[in-house]
């Protein structure tokens, strides 16, 4: 089925420009040049399946559509800005964004990403009549999406879920930072290093009890992270999503 992109930016001959390449390339493209003209789109019910948001938008910006998006839907939010400075990109991955590109950016990059994480999106959910993890404090149901802690239920973004799901569903065994960015993100994510540290931060910083003192996701270093072992009261897959290196060491050259 054909993928609908809605691109929600101010400038007219960038928005055209990104519609012209993408239709090119089998896409449907809604545009719109505000803010709030995206939520008015989502809120018909028209199907979408990511969106490109620019930040520097007049009256609603590209963060506080970004954060009313997320309230309802998790179809994956790529961020298009001149803006630079890691302090942008966290407060985009915090609000619930997948995904942060800097003007200018080649084309194909972006359709690059486009693909990445629309591929994610379909990956089929994990079907198992038990959760994934559940102890005294956290519990992880995969297949309805439910991460629950201290009985408290946590919002996950999309790529934050995946990556959780990643990690639980080798839990016990190390991940390689080139496995999980493959995995979560997809192959041409392979060397962004630091878009996966910030992600687990935020990870960490809704799951665990001390962010400060891991207890679930633990850091395997110069290497990648370890879902720490499933207790009895979980049985999930035995089979991994994307089995991790047998030779750790074969890891270390990407750390």
């Amino acid at each position: 089925m054909q993928a609908t992109i809605l691109i929600a930016d101010d400038s007219v001959e960038f928005t055209e420009m990104l519609q012209a390449y993408l239709e090119q390339h089998d896409y449907k493209v809604v545009s719109v040049t505000s803010g709030q003209q995206a939520l008015d789109h989502l809120a018909s019910n028209q199907r979408v399946d990511a969106i490109l948001l620019d930040i520097m938008m007049p009256e609603l910006d590209g963060w506080e559509t970004c954060r009313r998006l997320r309230e309802t839907t998790n179809v994956p939010i790529l961020m298009l800005t001149a803006l630079d400075r890691e302090a942008d990109l966290v407060h985009s991955l915090d609000i619930g964004a997948d995904d942060f590109l800097v003007k200018p950016f080649h084309l194909s990059e972006l359709k690059a990403r486009v693909e990445a994480h629309l591929r994610r999106a379909r990956m089929a959910g994990w079907d198992s009549p038990y959760p994934a993890y559940a102890d005294d404090e956290l519990y992880i149901d995969l297949p309805n999406r439910e991460v629950r802690l201290r009985g408290k239920y946590i919002s996950l973004s999309p790529t934050e879920f995946r990556l959780l799901a990643c990690l639980v569903r080798n839990a016990g065994v190390v991940v390689s930072h080139v496995n999980l960015l493959s995995e979560v993100w997809g192959p041409d994510y392979m060397q962004d290093i630091r878009s996966l540290k910030l992600y687990i931060r935020y990870l960490r910083q809704k799951i665990e009890p001390d962010p400060a003192e891991p207890r679930y996701i633990l850091t395997e270093w110069g290497v990648g992270y370890r879902f720490r072992e499933v207790p009895a009261t979980a049985r999930p897959n035995p089979a991994p999503v994307n089995p991790p290196f047998k030779n750790l060491s074969s890891a270390l050259g990407s750390s």
